[in-house]
């Protein structure tokens, strides 16, 4: 301790004086820390209401999982699309909310991406499947991403509910399909059987006029052949308008005359393969893989500039298969399914009978165009859309950390899930 006797008056006031300035140092420095321990809370509270309040208004669906794929935290919108409470969703495993087989699946596919680190979906939207407490299935559209925090990783799922858009979907197509069957009788019972009448007209002028004149008489001849042409080719419009009849072997006569019209129109060649009778009985599945089949042969002609194009239906291992060949351009490495309408249609096509699409491009053999199909087809049973086997991507197999079915067959990346990135 110090001995301050031996200071003198005005030495021991400054001293004091100097004490009550570190003094006062002291305390304004510890109020300042105050306030901002203060303030810090009061941010960090206003930002986890604004936090709250987004997660309880946003229209998608978000819920949070940590690296064991247990879930913890839901908001309203992902309630009201799954059908689960939060407090029945946090602390259960995120494959609640998966169909088999990827229920059964998940934790394996979340430990193979925890290993490897490889992203299959972080980043990137995706259609998938979902099931709700009630045990049915609905197509949801799903992107991810992931949040490293000090010592462990989040993963928040986006979900939104797209089973009216699918529906919508189907409805356009179902009307585009309606109208392109009444154009067709149109053209079959109405066009044709006027320039039919046309042609006879002139067959009879042509008769009367072979004694009198002719060089007339030639000219009505000419006009009836040109008149013909139009008739088979109004009604090889017609055809393609509405091809498939409702008998078992249908498609494969549609498919048959389909190589014969873009031989004739086209000036290719074009052939049909079918080593063994397929029959397919229900006429809107048979419809599907006849207009996948005529895209993409318009593909291979508009785009790949093919010479040679082969329809191929044929069995493929359990399933059977409908492909098309063409010795054209290939499609470039970076080609994606928003860039044609045509492939997203014929896509949405294959969605529709629980089918898979594949496209495979080598620069020396052409691109081949491959629709699978389940044996369910054959029969007359009803498809549900967005059943589909998991099949071959087309430029691979699908990815084996694919924690979600997909409801689409040509997104080139296999089935989707919450955690590929």
């Amino acid at each position: 301790m110090k001995d301050f006797t031996r200071l003198s008056r005005a030495e021991l006031i400054g001293r004091l004086k100097e004490s009550e300035l570190k003094i006062a140092a002291q305390a304004m420095h510890q109020g300042e820390r105050s306030r901002e321990r203060r303030q810090a809370r009061t941010a960090l509270r206003d930002s986890e209401e604004r936090l709250r309040a987004i997660l309880n208004t946003a229209v998608e669906g978000i819920i949070t999982i940590d690296e064991r794929g247990i879930i913890e935290s839901v908001n309203p919108a992902a309630e009201k699309i799954f059908g689960y409470t939060a407090a029945e969703l946090v602390g259960k495993n995120v494959s609640l909310l998966m169909p088999p087989p990827f229920r059964e699946a998940h934790d394996g596919y979340l430990v193979n991406y925890l290993r490897t680190g490889q992203a299959k979906i972080i980043g990137i939207g995706r259609e998938v499947v979902g099931r709700r407490k009630d045990g049915t299935d609905f197509p949801m559209d799903l992107s991810a991403s992931e949040v490293r925090l000090a010592d462990r990783r989040l993963f928040t799922g986006f979900v939104r509910d797209i089973t009216e858009r699918k529906r919508l979907q189907r409805e356009i197509l179902d009307i585009s399909h309606r109208e392109q069957q009444r154009i067709g009788q149109d053209l079959h019972d109405g066009l044709s059987q006027q320039l039919a009448a046309i042609e006879l007209m002139c067959e009879v002028l042509e008769q009367k006029l072979a004694t009198k004149a002719k060089a007339e008489a030639d000219r009505a001849g000419e006009i009836a052949r040109h008149v013909r042409e139009a008739i088979t080719h109004t009604r090889g419009l017609a055809r393609g308008l509405s091809p498939v009849q409702l008998d078992a072997n249908g498609l494969m006569s549609a498919l048959q005359e389909l190589a014969v019209n873009v031989e004739k129109m086209f000036r290719i060649e074009c052939r049909f393969q079918c080593e063994e009778p397929i029959l397919v009985q229900n006429n809107e599945a048979a419809t599907h893989l006849y207009r996948i089949a005529q895209e993409a042969i318009n593909n291979a002609i508009k785009h790949g500039k093919a010479k040679r194009i082969i329809i191929t239906f044929q069995p493929i291992g359990d399933k059977h298969g409908l492909l098309v060949t063409n010795d054209g351009v290939a499609f470039p490495d970076d080609v994606r399914p928003s860039l044609g309408m045509g492939l997203r249609i014929m896509d949405y096509r294959a969605g529709e009978i629980g089918a898979t699409l594949q496209i495979r491009s080598d620069r020396e053999k052409g691109t081949t165009v491959t629709c699978l199909f389940n044996k369910a087809c054959d029969g007359k049973q009803e498809i549900h859309p967005g059943e589909r086997p998991n099949a071959d991507s087309d430029r691979g197999r699908p990815p084996d950390d694919a924690p979600w079915p997909r409801t689409t067959g040509q997104q080139r990346a296999g089935p989707g899930g919450l955690l590929r990135g």
